[in-house]
């Protein structure tokens, strides 16, 4: 069904004509609706509002938060784009100075789309209406005179002439900054023919290519990728109204507006109640800053309002006086109010299923006896789906109309005789509003500064060991310019690399802070230190191997298809799945339906749903009868698992049981004993599970938790159990991706890199240590009824702690527990927590290993400047994990008294509060402390020695060699697919292949296009990245043609067994593997290669240098040449015989 017919249930409805004809009245009407519940209001409004077209309105909602949730249902139902959400512009409601850059670009926004229509005449003849969703803190401050504002909007169409000086001397007028890319509203850059400008009133930035003068083409631009994704035809470049109109009077918001508005309010008393508390702070502020002493302003990301005073904002009685003379339409609250008509409404809210199909499907059969038509809105049609399967498979014989849409709250109106049901609230997941946010510089510059080389920087060459990057030069090959990195190795000697072999080098990245030796070019030691690297791993990865082939070589159980009680398992998960998680589900049920055992590892970021998927593997177990054991690291986990698995299986036929120190001996025999009768089907434990005593009836799966916790026994006992049964490991440190992929044969691998879609990005803030900011943080929580960490990692002071908090907040329990009490003591302290007997746990970071505990919502951090940020990351992931906002207090003295990497851990923090950006952050946190465990603890100590990337890359050279030696039969089939005899070529030419310093200026970014095409694996990948260089700095040069050439030389005289390359003075030499004996020279390839010398071409001979040999061609004018006949060399030596 189509959003048209859905467009309105009260299309035709004869209350909204009417309250749609009360508008065109001349006094100003005031209307009231009565009977509106659930998600009824947005659509009556739309329906009111198509009917007036003349009309702007304005939607004045208590709440931010129901604002936003107005403004997307709307949005969704309508699918109109001039429904625009006009918020506050401050970060927290308290500080009058911080702004928040996403809201200030939607109030930018907002504002001009309305003077757009009012002030241009060309656009006059057809206004089309407008729609603001907002809330009284929005409307407390003033804005801009429309008059101002539509005289300093710079307009730029397609095809006009552009006079690029004018325009540069307007951006920097309007307070834009120059920079190589931009990234930030305000930015802009300049590149040859190529302006991109990121504008105060839009998401994106805009990418201007222009043919002389005349603009070519206009396009958006992703600030991340700076890469384009569509075009426009014309666009308007919008100054920051709030800091560059600081002279300029300012109105309210109703004055601003033109006269044709209507003004929709859910509850005026409110409003004006939440106005007087905004004047009240607002005093209380300003007197606060002339207190202060004017101290020097912080350097931050942030954009701060300069010149506070109170004429910027209005009061109470202006917003009552405004709406007395202006059209209002009163929805929700109605009592004392004076209006002039009454319209009724009778319509209730969707009524709580608690997840009990069984009600739902009652309630359904119920009403549609009764004539009303059935909707179920979801923007996720799998789920509807999948609500239709479990309805068929309880033989419900329900037809309900699936609409593709999200709305925040069913309702059912009994007038129209319509259920509109939503799906996340039968399955009572939490509903996430989207509000656009403007790009944040510092998400794209973490992760890419984290991965770029700047001068200075230790990297490492796979031949000659840890140098010193110094910067990219220009060097003279036979008089063609060529580029190079320089390397500074001991003793200052240089070492150039050619642009060709990037890829032997990387970023040195050992455990923080530690700096490495400096080698010597030419002595030994590196080579042996790689050697004696190389033979270690080769140890490790042998008995993995070893492991590998005992498996694959039994048999284990083969689980049955999905039955329709597996369906409604999944159906009834909280939280969406995601596309990882799907797939995660999808290889461990494949894994379990084949006849070998399952090793998989699911690697994911905390909060990413690997239980889930772990319980639906438990759960597909009993299902075919067979009994899951849940090896877990901690007793507290055991028990919060067993807490966890027991609440998603309630209602299905599975017990769960567990075993940890915290039962008596007595219990723990019953539940042995019951186990071994299979009365159990789901055992939860930490490592007694493992034990001898613990038999099973019939073990189906084993699922190890948080892997990276246990030791080196276990794992050794584990594996024992691991060759026959299908074993299931799950582990929140992720796993570097090259690891993963040289260990691809040792053990299948899935990542979950995405969070749940409808998971809250948690509120992270940066204080100053403040009882009042602590009293008010654990009131808050604990006025809605949850609970509270806090996080003072000094064991010493623990208890004064938790005295102090006891202090301040009197009428609370409180209680504190550490890694140092008793076993009871601390099981006792934190099982009170969890049944709810303490609202506040004072407590040292045991918490950040996996107690999870859905009822904290708020977390406190003291000292937050002493932990790591990987710690921290953990910690923070340890609330938000139900469906209520959570909020994360990182306590730490004023910022400027802090050293720069614990103030640059704390904003990184701060501003990726989404989950799964953290991935990121922990990621290289984790890459360099955590790959240690993956492989056993002995080889960290080489990772401090060669860097982290240099260990993966022989890491990986011992895998393949293992794999050609050792365990030749094992992988024949893998052999014989890629039986290449060379690793790599270097290429050594005098043309003139490089970027131009004219095409792209910026060094970093040069060097990072190197790397990156250096790296590049396939003809997709290189195809790409020609259309991004064409994209962002215009036509391509034909030196950059040549690099893209020569890439793919190298990569052809690597298949054909060449490992040097070099073309000088139109010859190309091309030598062959350097060791006489190898069986390269006994292969096809080889023979093949000579066949072709002989019969296909008259340019090329074989020559012979004592042992070896080497093929000369000549004339090779051009790198395109060298790459033409390496092709066909190529068809020819593998075309015959593929």
């Amino acid at each position: 069904m189509d959003v048209e017919v859905l467009q309105n249930f009260y299309i035709d409805d004869p209350r909204c004509l009417q309250i749609a004809e009360d508008f065109s009245l001349p006094q100003p009407s005031k209307i009231a609706i009565s009977g509106l519940f659930g998600s009824a209001p947005p659509f009556v409004f739309a329906a009111c509002a198509e009917k007036s077209k003349g009309f702007n309105h304005v939607i004045i909602l208590n709440e931010p938060e129901d604002a936003a949730y107005f403004h997307n249902t709307l949005e969704n139902i309508t699918g109109a784009l001039d429904i625009f959400y006009f918020p506050s512009s401050f970060k927290t409601q308290k500080n009058f100075t911080l702004l928040n850059a996403s809201h200030v670009m939607l109030r930018t926004e907002a504002l001009t789309r309305f003077v757009a229509t009012t002030q241009l005449p060309t656009e006059s003849a057809n206004i089309k209406r407008k729609i603001l969703v907002t809330y009284p803190e929005a409307l407390f401050e003033k804005v801009v005179l429309s008059k101002t504002l539509a005289e300093n909007i710079i307009h730029i169409k397609t095809a006009d002439t552009l006079d690029v000086g004018e325009l540069l001397l307007k951006l920097d007028k309007y307070g834009f900054e120059r920079s190589d890319f931009v990234y930030e509203p305000g930015q802009f850059a300049l590149r040859g023919g190529i302006i991109d400008i990121y504008s105060f009133g839009n998401e994106k930035p805009y990418r201007i290519e222009l043919f002389g003068n005349d603009v070519d083409s206009i396009r958006i631009i992703d600030p991340e990728t700076q890469l384009s994704e569509r075009k426009l035809l014309q666009v308007s470049i919008i100054p920051n109204v709030d800091t560059q109109f600081t002279e300029v009077d300012r109105v309210s918001l109703f004055e601003f507006l033109p006269g044709n508005t209507i003004y929709w309010i859910q509850n005026q008393q409110f409003c004006i109640e939440r106005l007087k508390d905004s004047e009240e702070e607002l005093k209380y502020f300003i007197e606060y800053q002339k207190a202060q002493s004017p101290a020097k302003v912080e350097e931050s990301d942030n954009i701060n309002k300069k010149d506070l005073t109170e004429d910027n904002f209005i009061t109470a009685s202006v917003f009552e006086e405004a709406l007395q003379s202006r059209p209002a339409l009163y929805f929700e609250e109605t009592k004392n109010l004076v209006v002039s008509k009454e319209y009724e409404f009778n319509t209730q809210s969707q009524p709580a299923f608690n997840r009990q199909f069984e009600m739902l499907i009652h309630d359904l059969r119920d009403k549609e006896k009764k004539g009303y038509g059935l909707y179920i809105f979801s923007d996720n049609t799998k789920q509807l789906q999948r609500l239709q399967n479990i309805f068929d498979d309880l033989k419900a014989n329900i037809v309900f109309n699936p609409v593709p849409v999200s709305i925040h709250s069913g309702f059912i109106d009994h007038d129209l005789k319509i259920v509109c049901y939503t799906d996340h609230e039968i399955f009572q997941r939490y509903h996430k509003y989207r509000v656009k946010q403007a790009y944040n510089k510092n998400k794209a510059i973490t992760l890419r500064t984290l991965r770029e080389l700047q001068p200075g920087d230790y990297v490492t060459h796979i031949d000659h060991g840890v140098g010193v990057y110094s910067g990219l030069q220009k060097i003279d090959a036979n008089g063609k310019l060529q580029e190079a990195v320089r390397l500074i190795y001991k003793d200052k000697d240089v070492l150039y690399v050619n642009i060709n072999s990037l890829h032997k080098i990387a970023k040195y990245t050992g455990k923080d802070g530690s700096v490495p030796k400096v080698n010597k070019l030419g002595s030994d030691v590196w080579n042996r230190l790689k050697e004696k690297t190389k033979t270690k791993v080769k140890e490790i990865a042998f008995d993995l191997i070893k492991l590998y082939a005992q498996r694959k070589a039994q048999q284990g159980f083969a689980h049955t298809p999905d039955s329709y009680l597996q369906t409604e398992l999944e159906a009834s998960f909280i939280y969406e799945d995601t596309p990882d998680q799907n797939k995660a589900t999808a290889d461990v049920k494949k894994d379990m339906e084949a006849p070998s055992p399952m090793d998989r590892l699911v690697c994911g970021d905390v909060g990413f749903g690997k239980t889930e998927v772990a319980i639906r593997a438990a759960f597909k177990t009993c299902v075919d009868g067979k009994q899951a054991a849940v090896l877990v690291p901690t007793t507290i986990l055991a028990f919060q698992h067993y807490q966890t698995f027991k609440d998603r299986l309630k209602e299905f036929p599975v017990t769960v049981d567990y075993i940890n120190r915290f039962k008596s001996a007595k219990e723990k025999k019953e539940t042995l004993q019951k186990l071994q009768e299979g009365k159990i089907d789901i055992l939860i434990g930490t490592h007694g599970i493992i034990g001898k005593d613990v038999k099973f009836k019939d073990l189906g799966i084993l699922i190890v938790d948080e892997e990276q916790k246990f030791g080196v026994a276990h794992k050794e006992k584990i594996k024992t159990i691991r060759t026959t049964v299908d074993c299931l490991t799950l582990t929140a440190t992720p796993i570097p991706r090259t690891l993963q992929f040289s260990l691809m044969g040792a053990r299948d691998l899935s990542i979950i890199n995405t969070p749940p879609p409808n998971r809250q990005p948690i509120q992270t803030e940066v204080l100053v240590y403040n009882e009042d900011v602590i009293r008010e943080a654990i009131y808050f929580e604990t006025e809605r009824g949850g609970q509270v960490f806090f996080i003072h990692n000094r064991l010493a002071g623990l208890a004064e702690m938790a005295a102090l908090i006891q202090g301040l907040c009197p009428d609370l329990s409180i209680s504190f527990a550490h890694g140092q009490m008793e076993g009871h003591q601390l099981e006792e302290k934190i099982l009170d927590f969890v049944d709810h007997k303490s609202d506040v746990l004072v407590c040292t970071n045991i918490v950040e290993s996996g107690v999870d505990i859905p009822n904290v919502n708020t977390i406190i951090v003291n000292n937050a400047h002493q932990f790591g940020l990987s710690d921290l990351h953990q910690l923070r992931g340890r609330v938000g994990r139900s469906n209520k906002k959570a909020f994360c207090y990182l306590l730490a003295p004023p910022m400027s008294t802090l050293p720069a990497d614990s103030r640059k851990r704390l904003q990184t923090l701060e501003q990726h509060s989404e989950l799964g950006s953290g991935f990121q952050i922990a990621m290289r946190d984790l890459d360099i402390r955590g790959a240690g465990n993956l492989l056993g603890g002995e080889q960290s100590g080489f990772m401090a020695e060669i860097g982290f990337e240099m260990y993966q890359k022989v890491l990986d050279e011992a895998i393949r060699e293992l794999k050609r030696t050792e365990f030749k039969e094992l992988f024949k089939d893998e052999i014989s697919r890629q039986d290449d005899f060379v690793q790599d070529c270097t290429i050594d030419t005098d043309q003139e292949i490089l970027i131009p310093d004219n095409y792209v200026e910026n060094i970093t970014e040069r060097l990072s296009l190197y790397q990156r095409l250096d790296n590049s694996g396939s003809e997709e990948e290189l195809q790409a990245m020609y259309t991004e260089l064409h994209d962002r700095f215009g036509p391509v040069p034909p030196q950059v043609d040549d690099l893209f050439e020569t890439v793919r030389s190298r990569k052809l005289a690597v298949e054909l067994g060449f490992e040097k390359m070099t073309l000088k003075v139109q010859t190309l030499r091309c030598h062959f593997i350097n060791r006489p004996d190898s069986p390269y020279f006994e292969s096809q390839t080889f023979q093949k290669i000579i066949q072709f010398l002989q019969t296909e071409t008259n340019k090329a001979k074989l020559k012979q240098t004592g042992k070896l040999f080497l093929l000369v061609a000549e004339p090779m004018p051009s790198m395109k040449e060298v790459h033409e006949f390496l092709k066909a060399m190529r068809d020819f030596v593998f075309g015959g015989n593929e």
